[in-house]
């Protein structure tokens, strides 16, 4: 394995530091000083002997844990497979994601779950934690083999039928005590069906006047409430997807003052993007939970900033060209957010000052990983930590171009759109998966 000697590179924003990675590990070298400029010619022989990567001016974050990622295989391997949507994740800064269990099959079966994460060890830019399914086929009639799942060589220990709500009551109890025994979390899509029956986009006077049926709010804050309720009885772990209004962040943030063990999710476009752009009838802004209004999303920068809401989720969901190319109506949910995540962040929560770059890794590496029980992910950049990392550059902005993805879909709703921020090198245990050859 090649060394790597990390120059002037700013931790968390922090001072100028340089980094030696050797045999995966990370080892800290004051680079505050000038003398670190002829660092080659007067450092150790592992110093030395080590490919120097220039990173004045770059952030250097540890590597990002995305608890909600659709990578399609198996299945629908039309839109995403899991190589190609584990490099999309490399480009985007991140070290590890967590694949939603809405594949064909379904990750219902321990067989299932090992096939997915093998896949993800064999392709090598991305570390894959399957989530499996909550109920037998996503139907929401009876639990999935969770203590299988647990057991196999994937070590399973999320659970989410997201794409659907698990709305039986007595069905999540349950859920929520089985996952008990392992330490397991149990991540709700948070939609109640009777009330989005045909619902294309957020209810209020916009979905009015364009004739698409309303997706109210209550749906999903009915849902969190009851739940939250649940896992407070059972003494379990709720973690709550893409939450997408303020009665959610409310809910959410009165269950952790009573100490409720309850976590939660934002999706980078429910940050910035908002339900005014449906009255394009452009399907690439269809996605479930829908875009809600600037109000929903002011409480969400809010909830994210006070750490009422503990991540920032992708929710990345491709879709080929014929499922998003058609009419609203029609159209699939879901878009794409891997390898935007972090601009976005950077847009609506870093550069309006509601975060700083070490609650960015708190919040996009540290909560995640310890939510998801991932040991190897989610860790300082300190000496003897694992050299997952992830150099951006903050100063540059950048127009977002679909035909640039290394996804299999195009379906990003950025296309067109300036955004601040650049990943320029994401390390795997040391291994650059994405390294600008500007930079060595």
């Amino acid at each position: 394995m090649t060394d790597y000697l990390i120059k002037n590179a700013r931790i968390l924003g922090g001072d100028p530091t340089d980094l030696l990675i050797r045999d995966g590990v990370i080892s800290l070298r004051d680079g505050s000083s000038p003398a670190s400029s002829s660092i080659q010619a007067t450092g150790t022989a592992d110093e030395r002997a080590a490919e120097v990567v220039d990173a004045t001016g770059l952030i250097a974050l540890p590597g990002l844990v995305d608890l909600h990622t659709h990578l399609r295989e198996p299945g629908r391997e039309d839109a995403e497979t899991v190589l190609t949507g584990t490099q999309a994740a490399a480009m985007g800064g991140f070290t590890a994601v967590h694949a939603m269990a809405n594949t064909d099959p379904v990750a219902d079966t321990a067989g299932v779950v090992e096939q997915v994460w093998r896949l993800g060890r064999e392709g090598g830019y991305c570390d894959v934690y399957p989530v499996g399914a909550v109920t037998v086929g996503l139907a929401g009639q009876q639990l999935a083999e969770l203590g299988a799942m647990a057991d196999s060589a994937a070590r399973v220990r999320v659970f989410s039928d997201d794409g659907h709500c698990v709305s039986d009551a007595v069905l999540m109890r349950r859920a929520l005590e089985y996952v008990k025994a392992f330490d397991g979390v149990i991540a709700q899509h948070a939609q109640e069906p009777r009330l989005t029956e045909g619902a294309q986009m957020n209810e209020g006077e916009l979905s009015g006047r364009l004739g698409l049926a309303g997706w109210p709010a209550v749906a999903e804050e009915a849902v969190i409430a009851r739940d939250c309720l649940l896992a407070a009885h059972v003494g379990s772990r709720l973690h709550v997807c893409h939450v997408s209004t303020a009665g959610s962040v409310e809910i959410i943030r009165q269950a952790k003052a009573s100490g409720w063990n309850v976590t939660a999710e934002v999706c980078p476009h429910h940050l910035l993007l908002t339900d005014e752009l449906a009255a394009t009838y452009d399907p690439i802004y269809k996605v479930n939970p829908p875009l809600r209004t600037p109000a929903d999303t002011e409480a969400l920068r809010a909830g994210l900033a006070d750490g009422t809401l503990d991540v920032v989720a992708t929710d990345h969901a491709p879709h080929p060209l014929e499922d998003k190319d058609c009419e609203w109506a029609a159209a699939a949910f879901g878009m794409l957010g891997l390898e935007t995540a972090l601009s976005v962040v950077q847009e609506t929560m870093v550069d309006p000052g509601l975060l700083g770059w070490a609650e960015v890794a708190e919040r996009m590496s540290y909560a995640p990983a310890r939510i998801g029980r991932v040991a190897d992910h989610g860790r300082p950049l300190e000496d003897g930590a694992p050299a997952n990392l992830v150099l951006y550059d903050p100063s540059v902005r950048r127009v977002v171009e679909a035909a640039d993805s290394v996804s299999l879909s195009r379906n990003t709703p950025y296309a067109g759109m300036e955004l601040p921020g650049r990943v320029v090198a994401t390390f795997l245990r040391g291994k650059p998966t994405v390294l600008d050859a500007k930079l060595t």
